[in-house]
């Protein structure tokens, strides 16, 4: 059964990922080095690589493989970072993140989530990942500053935190508007400033916290 996953996950990458435009050789590894099917409840394990989010316990989803990759690609991660993870879900975009950077802060609200999501990469030797149980809208101000911040749930407007725990050059990604609909942003700091970017339309679930959906 591990053939055919493995066969399931070279076909996403080429289909789903590099198909779609994303062709970074570092990013495409990540991929390829990250079995998803381990993230997704065994019960939906046959559509792990499918080109569509699928639902995870306490009610919260793993994304889409696409738009995993697209919100990776726009923080042009280097290996050299410190990036800021809000919302741990199932860990895979997590795995993914620490194959790309050098040092991965994760931050989850469900505690059921954060300690699954160990249990999974631990025997996959990820070692640069610190898992944190708290309020992710806050960030996670102890390791601050962070070179790049993804968030994998939708903030009814950016969280004022998130944005002061950019480092000068930094990048935010981050889904932000309603329940049902949303835009994807990116926000990069220069200074004491920020630009911004609106990519396009995406559906998560609500960001939870002092800074989440009420």
């Amino acid at each position: 059964m591990t053939s055919d996953f493995d066969a399931e996950r070279r076909r996403m990458i080429a289909e789903q990922i590099e198909g779609r435009g994303l062709t970074d050789a570092r990013l495409l590894a990540a991929f390829e080095a990250v079995p998803r099917h381990l993230f997704v409840p065994e019960g939906k394990r046959g559509l792990a690589y499918a080109d569509r989010a699928l639902p995870i316990d306490s009610g919260q989803t793993i994304s889409q493989p696409y738009m995993v990759a697209v919100m990776t690609h726009l923080l042009e991660l280097n290996g050299r970072e410190r990036v800021l993870e809000v919302g741990t879900g199932s860990g895979y975009q997590t795995a993914i993140l620490a194959k790309l950077a050098a040092d991965v802060h994760t931050v989850e609200i469900i505690p059921a989530l954060s300690e699954s999501a160990q249990k999974i990469l631990a025997p996959l030797g990820i070692e640069n990942v610190h898992f944190h149980v708290d309020d992710g809208s806050l960030g996670w101000p102890p390791a601050a500053p962070y070179d790049g911040i993804l968030v994998t749930a939708a903030a009814p407007e950016v969280p004022k935190p998130l944005l002061a725990q950019l480092s000068d050059g930094g990048t935010l990604v981050i889904p932000v508007g309603a329940k049902t609909e949303q835009s994807l942003e990116v926000w990069k700091r220069k200074g004491d400033q920020f630009e911004r970017r609106i990519m396009f339309d995406v559906a998560f679930v609500p960001l939870r916290g002092k800074y989440g959906r009420k």
